[in-house]
């Protein structure tokens, strides 16, 4: 592993706008991007179809050995967890060889012994979350908290089966914050100066954002 690498992690309630913070963070700190891209990299490394894998993305077993099985052709390959296994191998190739934001994935419990990832929490109070679902997915309301609640429950037992944290729980993380307060923008700024601040307690003068290009 490169010693001046660093990874930032971000775990996220259902439209909070956790993968707008992201992607603005990799940006500011000009390092990589990931997040449906995990799932192209897995699909290039294991030979199976992307459909089978979007459709499996953040889910529990339950419906991962419906999805895949058939893709495989063996009833045993999901019991033995070998979708999150691949995409395990695929977040610690990535961390290993460059600094990047990474969305979701339980990524910071995957990278646990990384001595530079700093794990992010992104919330909202729901009815923040709802007008912004409404906004971007053209939904009524009701639509809209429907679907949070079914992302929400989707991502937390993902999360909690494969992980020995709780997710959205302040102890799971380095900072858990809430993006209605300051927005978008405002949050990814806010966030920017904090990874600063503990990177470069963390990795001293080998810390230095423009040398991390991607």
């Amino acid at each position: 592993m490169n010693d001046n690498n660093f990874v930032i992690t971000i775990g996220r309630q259902f439209g909070s706008g956790g993968r707008a913070i992201g992607k603005k963070l990799s940006s500011l700190l000009n390092i990589a991007y990931y997040d449906k891209e995990l799932i192209k990299e897995a699909s290039k490394r294991s030979g199976v179809s992307m459909d089978f894998l979007e459709k499996a993305d953040e889910k529990a077993p339950n419906f991962l050995d419906y999805a895949l099985i058939g893709s495989f052709g063996n009833e045993n390959v999901l019991s033995n967890g070998n979708f999150y296994v691949l995409q395990s191998n695929v977040i610690t190739s990535i961390a290993e060889e460059r600094s990047c934001v990474i969305v979701g994935r339980s990524a910071d419990y995957i990278l646990r012994s990384h001595p530079n990832c700093i794990n992010l929490f992104i919330q909202a109070p729901i009815d923040y979350r709802i007008q912004r679902v409404c906004e971007r997915l053209q939904l009524s309301k009701d639509d809209a908290r429907e679907m949070i609640e079914k992302q929400d429950k989707s991502r937390q037992k993902y999360y909690d089966f494969y992980t020995e944290k709780e997710w959205g729980t302040a102890a799971s993380y380095d900072l858990c914050i809430d993006s209605s307060i300051m927005g978008v923008h405002g949050t990814a700024l806010f966030l920017k100066n904090f990874i600063d601040h503990v990177l470069e307690k963390k990795m001293g003068p080998h810390y230095n954002t423009s040398a991390h290009v991607f």
